[in-house]
């Protein structure tokens, strides 16, 4: 049974295609009288399955070596077009995490979603949701993974414009969608250029062929640029990274998915894109580049948002910043474990603040205050999703942080400079929304705000367990680093070397502890007379504003695609439709005038053509 269920595990997958499909009847309306929970009931259940199904093949494939199935799809001459589905206990591992966090988002949302008219459409949408990233998971095809990135894009699209009514959900999605289209076309030349170049799309064979590839540095590095393209507007990295900050338009069950899987999922193919991207030293530093200026903005943009989600959105793609550094600098190990434990704490934030927003009816942290007391199961959440999210011993982030600066001394200043800085940022940040949220005298709009339901506080406090529990996990997986490292074998270095490595852990606890120690004093204690502003208003509007990087766009991008859209429009008109009306107009004249001039005469009309056939003959001689 489980050797069956292990070879169809690309069933998992289409679970929750299944759901999304039998929500239909609901969500498009054939079906009233019942309501739209049915459809929600049908698409957990089918959740439930995959779940179930993926709990098996994963436990089979925690000690076997990565498998296999193939399935041809177009073979013609030399070309072969086949799906390849990835057996492996990291394939199945991500999908699994998928399922868990999608389970735990739909029953999240029964709650959170109850009195919404439209509850079987947005089901629907989850399930198709679910379906591709799951996909994207076990893909070991690189057609697929593209085709299955599609999906994700309407996908998202769908859910950020889930209330389209509000015209700000509008532009949100379209924003979504456009953005991440600029991303898809590089990476679908990218997928033209390696179907040329390695004769196969798989990852597993495009990591055999980079293995010997002799590329120029000129192609290397246009193709891995345009690999990078897609990823590093998924992940919401700079310059795509405004489309995350307004995708929080969309209804928050759906934001749980996308700030936890589906950036998550972008990150992956990167990832899995390694081996072809290490043939150029450029795509490297591009991807470190971009990581490090996205991850130190977002973490100072964040510190002066006073919209909860948009605060946490913006340290989503910091998290995402530092993954990308670390596929630049080929520790992709380093970047599963920031995954991993990114994901787990992330979605916490994001079910904390969503029972937060659905008591208060606001978003506004001006509005909030001492929660504390009156939501403790949601407080319990955040604080353990916060400490997920920085470097703070024992939680799950210092240990990958802590993999990552063993040996610090043999790592670049600027990484550990960059780590740190990062690592105190959000602390600063989680600590500040903590302060303005939960602590302090409660505001008209929190002064009576009770505990949610318990379909959304039994995800919540589920998660806040498994929170707690990836310390454990980690170690059971045996990715914890050892507490042994390079040591001096012999000399007078044996001192220093031991003076070193004490000094990790209190590195990377000391910059986690001072964001909170700041944070604390000013939004804590109320050390600055005006807490939620930076005492500099300068840099408030600077990082508030997101550096302007909207008014660039728009006097740079923006300018520059209207005015071709402007010379293209009179060049339309006055050029293309001047000659064409041109023409028009002396054939209708000239058939005006033969139409007076006409006699009837048989000898008038061979004059006219004699004469005509002169002219041209003239015309001929003369240029000849």
């Amino acid at each position: 049974m489980t050797e069956f269920l292990l070879q169809a595990c690309w069933w998992v997958p289409l679970y929750g295609l299944i759901g999304a499909i039998l929500t239909l009847p609901w969500s498009t309306g054939t079906v009233r009288k019942t309501g739209p929970r049915p459809a929600a009931y049908f698409n957990l259940l089918m959740t439930v399955l995959a779940f179930i199904h993926g709990s098996v093949i994963f436990r089979a494939t925690w000690d076997r070596p990565p498998q296999q199935l193939l399935v041809h799809w177009v073979q013609a001459a030399d070309l072969d077009l086949s799906f390849a589905i990835e057996i492996s206990a990291i394939s199945v591992g991500a999908m699994e995490l998928v399922t868990v966090l999608s389970l735990l988002a739909q029953i999240y949302a029964l709650g959170y979603m109850e009195k919404d008219w439209a509850l079987a459409r947005f089901f629907g949408l989850l399930g198709f949701f679910e379906g591709a990233i799951s996909g994207i998971a076990i893909s070991d095809s690189l057609l697929l993974t593209y085709g299955l990135l599609e999906l994700l894009t309407l996908s998202t699209y769908l859910l950020v414009g889930f209330w389209y009514a509000q015209p700000l959900v509008v532009t949100a999605a379209r924003d979504a969608f456009l953005t991440k289209r600029v991303g898809d076309v590089p990476l679908l030349m990218g997928v033209v250029t390696l179907s040329t170049l390695a004769g196969s799309l798989n990852f597993s064979d495009l990591e055999t062929w980079a293995e010997t590839a002799t590329l120029s540095p000129l192609v290397a590095t246009l193709l891995g640029l345009a690999l990078i393209a897609a990823p590093t507007a998924k992940c919401a990295q700079f310059p795509f990274h405004l489309w995350l900050d307004e995708a929080m338009e969309g209804p928050n069950p759906a934001s749980i998915m996308r700030n936890t899987v589906v950036v998550g999922a972008g990150a992956y193919i990167l990832i899995k894109l390694q081996p072809v991207l290490a043939l150029s030293p450029i795509t490297g530093v591009v991807l470190v580049v971009l990581g490090a200026v996205t991850a130190v903005g977002a973490s100072l943009v964040a510190i002066a948002q006073i919209d909860i989600k948009r605060a946490l959105s913006h340290s989503t793609s910091a998290s995402l910043g530092l993954v990308f550094i670390a596929v630049g600098l080929n520790e992709v190990d380093i970047a599963l474990l920031l995954l991993f434990t990114h994901s787990i704490a992330k979605g916490l934030l994001f079910m904390s603040v969503g029972s937060v927003i659905l008591t208060t009816n606001t978003q506004d942290l001006t509005e909030m205050g001492g929660l504390w007391s009156k939501m403790p199961a949601t407080t319990m959440a955040y604080l353990v999703g916060a400490s997920g999210m920085v470097a703070l011993l024992p939680m799950g982030n210092f240990w990958a942080m802590r993999r990552w600066l063993n040996g610090f001394w043999t790592v670049p200043l600027w990484l550990v400079v960059v780590l740190l800085l990062v690592n105190c940022l959000t602390a600063l940040n989680l600590t500040r929304v903590f302060g303005l949220v939960f602590v302090g005298k409660p505001q008209p709009k929190t002064r009576r705000a009770p505990e949610v339901g318990w379909t959304m506080a039994l995800p919540m406090v589920t998660l806040t367990a498994i929170g707690l529990l990836v310390p454990w996990m980690l170690q059971r997986w045996q990715l914890l680093i050892s507490w042994t490292g390079p040591w001096a074998e012999t000399g007078d270095f044996d001192t220093l070397n031991l003076l070193l490595k004490t000094l990790e852990v209190p590195l990377l606890m000391l910059s986690g502890l001072i964001g909170v120690a700041v944070g604390v004093a000013i939004y804590w204690y109320g050390v600055l007379p005006r807490p939620v502003r930076l005492p500099v208003p300068v840099l408030q509007d600077l990082f508030a504003y997101d550096f302007y990087i909207d008014r660039v766009y728009r006097l740079t991008v923006v300018w520059a695609v209207a005015s071709i859209a402007q010379i293209s429009a009179w060049t339309d008109k006055y050029v293309v439709d001047g000659a064409v009306n041109l023409f028009g107009f002396a054939t209708i004249l000239s058939g005006e005038g033969l139409k007076y001039t006409g006699t009837g005469q048989s000898q008038f009309y061979v004059l006219t053509i004699a004469g005509g056939v002169a002219v041209l003959l003239a015309l001929i001689i003369w240029q000849f």
